[in-house]
């Protein structure tokens, strides 16, 4: 099957309302590309599904739409996982990502410490997760070698700890931006997410010159060595993104094509095909009757209950129940 070429874009020829997406696009004069999502029912099926507390489901969101503008990258067959372990008040966070489409999430969180949490605003994300790391993990369906990265998470966000791991391994200069918002239409209300992720990735050289280390103290008189100097064109390209409001990120009147012609028209500005994106869970019958059956004899029969073992899926709750006589 051919793949469609990219576009550019033009006003007037964008649509409008498209929810459950991925775009990923091109600004070819500032040597940068990245991708865009736009969440609607994908996300609210994930968080009414788990009816979490509402700052739970916000840095949840934010992790929802981190994971599939991070796993949406893979090229080949498989998974990508994204997962912190912290201290605070969300001390767990899974984001499970199926190539192409499926996207699955939970969080674990401590009630009680919860229930004293005062919220403020863009901080709440990174004190609701505290100190710990961020594990993001590529599991290629070929039985390749997992490969797995991992960032501390200190005093910062999700969109921090991830723009902190491309710098770091993939020295690659990146910028994220997530925003969560509920949409109320009369009674009714959704979750909705959206995300940005820009890179600047140049034809040739890197885009941050590196200063050299001195090699020791400086003698007396010897002025220190100039900080280095970012590419122009990623200067540019951030001043450009940090113009992002959330409301845009999430707005269901503004397409992610025309957000992205705000933000770069005039610097070359293509898109390529979308993604359709879908909240689908991995469990079955079938799946959990096989991983039961990994475990000894005994340790199945004592998670035997009044003649019956129930196992509940974390990432959609729907429960299983199997008789003794099933699976002992």
């Amino acid at each position: 099957m051919n793949t469609p070429a990219p576009r550019n874009l033009v006003p007037g020829d964008m649509p409008t309302g498209l929810d459950d997406i991925v775009l990923p696009f091109a600004a070819g004069r500032l040597q940068t590309r990245g991708r865009i999502v736009r969440l609607g029912e994908t996300v609210d099926k994930i968080l009414r599904g788990h009816a979490y507390p509402d700052p739970v489901s916000r840095l949840l969101g934010e992790a929802i739409a981190l994971g599939i503008l991070l796993g949406t990258s893979l090229k080949l067959e498989g998974r990508f996982i994204l997962q912190t372990k912290t201290d605070g008040p969300v001390p767990t966070i899974v984001v499970d990502f199926e190539t192409p489409d499926r996207v699955r999430a939970w969080a674990q969180f401590d009630e009680k410490v919860l229930a004293q949490f005062s919220t403020d605003g863009a901080s709440d994300s990174a004190r609701l997760l505290g100190n710990g790391h961020l594990a993001l993990t590529i599991d290629h369906s070929n039985h390749q070698n997992r490969y797995q990265g991992v960032v501390p998470l200190e005093d910062a966000n999700l969109s921090e700890a991830a723009d902190l791991y491309f710098s770091q391994s993939e020295q690659i200069p990146t910028l994220v931006r997530l925003a969560v918002a509920e949409e109320f239409n009369g009674s009714a209300r959704q979750w909705r997410a959206g995300g940005i992720l820009v890179q600047h990735l140049p034809e040739a050289g890197i885009a941050v010159a590196h200063r050299d280390l001195p090699p020791g103290d400086l003698p007396d008189g010897v002025p220190p060595l100039p900080d280095f100097e970012e590419d122009d064109q990623w200067v540019e390209t951030r001043a450009l993104a940090a113009t992002i409001e959330d409301y845009e990120l999430v707005d269901p009147g503004l397409a992610p094509e025309q957000l992205l012609y705000r933000l770069f028209h005039e610097n070359d500005v293509r898109v390529f095909e979308k993604t359709p994106l879908t909240a689908r869970c991995r469990c079955s019958e079938e799946s959990v009757a096989a991983m039961l059956k990994k475990f000894s004899p005994e340790e199945r029969a004592d998670m035997v209950v009044d003649g019956e073992i129930y196992v509940d899926c974390q990432f959609c709750s729907s429960r299983y129940v199997f008789s003794s006589d099933e699976i002992i």
